[in-house]
């Protein structure tokens, strides 16, 4: 079976709006986003999205006046996308891969949003080409938006909070220093601050900020999706508050890495 096969079974029946809108695990993570993506956004700017899925940011941001270009791998995913359009707004989209856009010229987007493929590529040398096309299909000066899944939240909430500790012992997905080791049929490849900041080395970027996107929000994800919305605004007021704080941000489920091409 090929890496797309897998990721398409998975996004076929994965609801992954109602993930960014209807929980408050969610909305934690979007909501951030937002807050760091929407100050790089001018009014005649082009956005590019690589990984658009349903189109939660996408679609959003075209609604919202933007021009947008979205690419997505699976099909799936695409049509529902396009479903949300109503043919009003400034979209092109793309049914293609990060690892190749070539239907997308060099130096063209003013803010370049890679927010889904680093979860689900496996080898240095595949996130490196994905790195590289993003920065290549961004202007000088532009911005680069890099979310990735990060390796300590998932040794402590999957495998010693469910209970998993044997079985990925057994399947050899853990190593002597605790760094998670995936394969396409897991969907999902878990990194660590370090290498995040190797595969930075091999393109022309600086950073700007890594953030984490949803902190500590999963730790406590029964709790969080009980509060009234005074407390859940409490909470966000909280998470925004540490959310770039380095120390933290190793234990995060997801980070967000803003880059500026130089």
């Amino acid at each position: 079976m090929s890496n797309n096969t897998f990721l398409e079974n998975f996004y076929n029946e994965y609801d992954e709006d109602g993930r960014l809108e209807n929980n408050c695990l969610g909305r934690v993570e979007y909501l951030t986003t937002r807050r760091y993506l929407d100050p790089l956004l001018t009014a005649d700017c082009k956005i590019v999205e690589i990984g658009a899925g349903t189109g939660r940011y996408s679609v959003t941001l075209a609604k919202e006046g933007y021009d947008v270009t979205a690419v997505e791998l699976v099909q799936h995913n695409l049509d529902i996308l396009n479903r949300k359009l109503d043919g009003s707004e400034n979209i092109k989209t793309f049914l293609g891969n990060a690892l190749d856009l070539n239907m997308l010229e060099d130096n063209t987007y003013d803010v370049t949003l890679l927010l889904g493929p680093m979860y689900h590529l496996y080898s240095e040398e595949d996130k490196i080409t994905a790195l590289i096309q993003a920065v290549r299909i961004t202007k000088p000066g532009g911005h680069i938006l890099v979310a990735y899944c990060m390796n300590e939240a998932t040794v402590i909430q999957y495998v010693f909070g469910c209970n998993q500790l044997k079985s990925v012992m057994d399947l050899n997905m853990i190593t002597d220093d605790w760094k998670c080791v995936s394969e396409p049929k897991d969907l999902f490849e878990m990194v660590r601050i370090e290498d995040i900041e190797r595969l930075n080395a091999t393109v022309p970027v600086e950073r700007i900020k890594l953030v984490a996107t949803d902190g500590a929000s999963r730790y406590i994800r029964d709790y969080l999706e009980e509060f009234d919305d005074e407390t859940f605004a409490k909470w966000l007021s909280y998470h925004f508050a540490t959310c770039e704080r380095q120390d933290l941000i190793g234990a995060t489920n997801h980070s967000l890495d803003i880059l500026k091409k130089v």
